[in-house]
């Protein structure tokens, strides 16, 4: 059993309303901690290599977290989005990025794979399709100060 810090199960919290299945919240406390701790890539493989769960013999339902489990991604969304703006909203215009990817994908089953302009090898004169699946990300760009409150924090 994974005991996790005071500071992270209060955020962790936040999120039970999104979370449907009691083992599925504990894989999610795990895959949390895990990726918090993981150096390199955080997937899920180093996440439980670095909890020390690499030899689990249920190894694959933490994976399923992600593909099959049930929660609601749109709801984990809005109360990360609740829990940002609490934290670092200053009151001021809030600022937002979108872009788009596009996740060069093969194969039968991914159902919702589509023909995309790939904006990388494209130019105004030559046109370059992929194929994959299209990713939109909305960034909130937020103005975070020191503690002392001088500028920008710059890593």
């Amino acid at each position: 059993m994974v005991t996790l810090p005071i500071w992270m199960i209060t955020i962790l919290t936040e999120f039970g309303p999104a979370i449907y299945e009691m083992r599925t919240w504990y894989k999610i406390e795990v895959l949390v901690a895990g990726a918090i701790l993981a150096t390199g890539r955080r997937t899920v493989s180093a996440a439980l290599r670095v909890m020390g769960l690499s030899q689990e013999r249920n190894y694959a339902k933490y994976h399923q977290v992600l593909s099959r489990a049930v929660w609601s991604g749109l709801e984990v969304s809005a109360i990360l989005l609740r829990l940002l703006l609490k934290t670092f909203d200053t009151g001021g215009p809030l600022v937002f990025g979108v872009d788009e990817t596009t996740e060069r994908r093969r194969g039968e089953k991914i159902a919702v794979k589509g023909i995309y302009r790939d904006a990388v090898r494209s130019s105004k004169s030559h046109f370059v399709k992929a194929c994959g699946l299209r990713w939109m990300s909305l960034m909130w760009l937020a103005d975070i100060r020191l503690p002392n409150g001088s500028g920008p924090c710059r890593s």
